[in-house]
């Protein structure tokens, strides 16, 4: 190690130091990394030297980072950590207790700026109080939390208010709607308004009593829950959206009839048999497994076209409900996307386009792929935070209605 300069700050010469500090700031910023990933990335700076940056950030990235979603997080947090001195230490200065003036305004994406600011056992703790006045002041504190991430949109949380905002998800309802088959039940005596006597019932009950009519059966249409066809946008400007919706998908859904789900970027991915999966844990981690254009590109029209020439049958008639999860900024053809929007357009009943990007007031699809699916699309929902989750189980209902 003779002639190679140390990282961080050259004076206190702490390798291994510096590489386990940065470890345990990836971890803060939601990135899986353990003491083995630590001990290779020691390893890996050892070998290739800090001559070189770059050559530096590829080799401790390669044993780091496992997930495609997490290496733009890797990127930039690895340029603010291992700065020049004077850098470094101001960047320390400001993840201690005490900080003198304020920070400016940052870019950094909300992972990083959470992984870089003061850890909580840090601060310095408050005047003991009374245990009843802790209760009060913390069930304040989390109704006050709770309403913020309400309203709070999946893009800007840091990755423990994203971990939480997910759980949250996965307790939102969405009673899929309901409608009437040609299948009859027994209504009871009384039954519905569209119910409808049952004379053969009402001659055997009067055989039974001796030909005296006691009781009228009536039938009424049984009632089954559309099936569901819902297509999720996988694509890099979706990344931070298509993981916590899954979520919200797959338990919302639960109790729902017939579901098939797909993910769509470069290509289409079925993701139905990990839905079939009872844990939401579980489905999370086979559909990461399957899919393999993880922040890509994306490719609406060619992933539509694919799901016509081979999953077809997934369509039940004309009482599928699609719902398209998608920002639209669509790179593919649009006269390709209009024919494949055609096509499923014939072959389903309602097709619901639920775009994070309506957390922008004035927002309007001027893209070209967005402007093809809007003109399509029966209707266009926002799917940016909490609040407009459980907004979307009233508005759909509102639009089956209509749809009678």
């Amino acid at each position: 190690m003779a002639g190679i300069q140390q990282l961080g700050d050259v004076r206190s010469g702490k390798l291994a130091g510096n590489i386990a500090a940065f470890g345990r700031a990836l971890r803060r910023a939601g990135v899986r990394t353990d003491a083995m990933r630590i001990a290779l990335a020691t390893e890996a700076v050892t070998l290739v030297g800090v001559e070189d940056k770059l050559d530096l950030s590829a080799a401790m990235e390669a044993v780091m980072v496992s997930r495609e979603q997490d290496r733009l997080v890797f990127r930039e947090l690895f340029d603010a950590w291992f700065r020049d001195p004077e850098l470094a230490n101001k960047l320390l200065a400001q993840m201690l207790p005490s900080a003198e003036g304020k920070a400016e305004p940052s870019k950094r994406r909300p992972r990083v700026r959470e992984a870089l600011s003061p850890p909580r056992h840090a601060v310095k703790p408050a005047a003991p109080t009374k245990p009843d006045e802790e209760i009060k002041f913390d069930a304040a504190m989390t109704a006050s939390d709770r309403q913020r991430l309400q309203h709070a949109d999946f893009n800007a949380l840091g990755a423990a208010e994203y971990r939480l905002v997910e759980r949250l998800a996965r307790d939102v309802t969405l009673p899929v709607p309901r409608l009437p088959t040609r299948r009859l039940r027994p209504a009871g005596d009384a039954g519905s308004a569209h119910a409808r006597m049952h004379w053969p019932g009402v001659l055997h009950e009067a055989a039974r009593t001796g030909g005296e009519i006691l009781r009228l059966p009536r039938l009424a249409r049984r009632e089954q829950p559309l099936p569901l066809l819902v297509l999720v946008d996988v694509s890099g400007s979706m990344e931070r959206y298509a993981r916590l919706l899954l979520a919200f998908l797959h338990a919302a859904t639960r109790r729902a009839g017939r579901r098939d789900v797909f993910a769509f970027g470069t290509r289409l991915t079925d993701l139905t048999p990990a839905f079939r999966l009872a844990d939401t844990d579980a489905m999370l981690g086979a559909a990461s497994l399957a899919i393999d254009d993880f922040a890509g590109g994306t490719r609406l029209g060619g992933s539509l076209a694919e799901l016509r020439q081979s999953h077809a049958r997934r369509l039940i008639g004309r009482r599928t409900l699609v719902l398209v999860i998608s920002d639209g900024l669509d790179t593919g053809e649009p006269d390709l996307l209009e024919t494949e929007l055609q096509w499923l357009k014939r072959h389903s009943r309602r097709l619901l386009w639920l775009n994070p990007l309506l957390r922008f007031e004035g927002y309007a699809p001027l893209a070209r792929g967005a402007a093809v699916l809007h003109r399509h699309a029966d209707a266009m929902l926002a799917v940016h935070n909490l609040n407009a989750l459980e907004q979307l189980a009233a508005s759909l209902a509102a639009l089956m209605r209509a749809s009678r």
